[in-house]
């Protein structure tokens, strides 16, 4: 049996029915939330990185390749599950670039809020992070496709993590004006996490821009804040 078989018919062993009908009817109306090929076996997040943890040392980058091109939701999210372990457990740099290179070329198939949200930052932006290589966000936040953008700004969240702030906030000030729902409650749920680092920096951020902010990203970024402050922000808007 082939190494991308055992890992699919591991991942339909863990399937839940009731599940694979739920996400589909819910998302895939969703503005791109998912796409409308994809297809869902209702398997368990913790599930999938427990597969990924078994089988990243076993597959290669082009039997990955493979299984990050189905259409199946949860064979993608394994597929950077185990992408994350292959960046995370190396120490050879040029490992780290070949995964790096690997997840831009595979772009295309990173298109929706959950494949996004749990890998992105932790291969591009501790890539970018660690060998100062901000224009490789930069030129993603550029583009054209929503993904790319939210790609680029979620991708600054291992930057949050490390205390530094900046390039998020040019990110999040730059896509402030997107017409997208899903760019906003990024950019409201980095601001957040920034809170969660330094709530000052947070504040002095508001101050500046809470004003222009569509109302989803305002509330996601004041989430954690004092009630009464909370509420001096929305009360606030003109």
């Amino acid at each position: 049996m082939s190494i991308i078989k055992e890992i699919q018919e591991a991942l339909a062993v863990l399937s839940i029915p009731e599940k694979a009908e739920f996400f589909p009817r819910f998302f895939k109306t969703g503005e791109g939330e998912y796409g409308e090929g994809d297809l869902f076996l209702g398997v368990k997040v913790p599930d999938q990185r427990s597969v990924a943890k078994e089988y990243y040392s076993k597959i290669n980058l082009k039997e990955l390749s493979t299984l990050l091109s189905s259409k199946y939701h949860e064979h993608r999210l394994t597929a950077l599950f185990m992408l994350i372990s292959k960046f995370e457990k190396t120490k050879d740099k040029a490992v780290k670039e070949e995964v790096v290179a690997f997840y831009l070329n595979h772009l295309p198939y990173v298109n929706n809020w959950d494949l996004v949200d749990s890998t992105c930052y932790k291969i591009l932006g501790r890539y970018a992070f660690e060998n100062q290589k901000e224009n490789l966000l930069r030129e993603l936040s550029e583009s054209e496709e929503m993904w790319h953008k939210r790609i680029a700004v979620v991708g600054t969240m291992h930057y949050i993590k490390k205390g530094s702030f900046d390039l998020t906030k040019e990110f999040v000030t730059r896509n402030l004006k997107h017409s997208h729902d899903l760019m906003h409650k990024a950019n409201g749920w980095l601001l957040r996490e920034m809170g969660n680092k330094n709530e000052g920096e947070l504040i002095s951020y508001l101050n500046l821009y809470y004003q222009e902010m569509p109302r989803t990203c305002l509330r996601y970024a004041i989430e954690k804040l004092d009630e009464d402050l909370r509420q001096d922000y929305l009360k606030g808007r003109v």
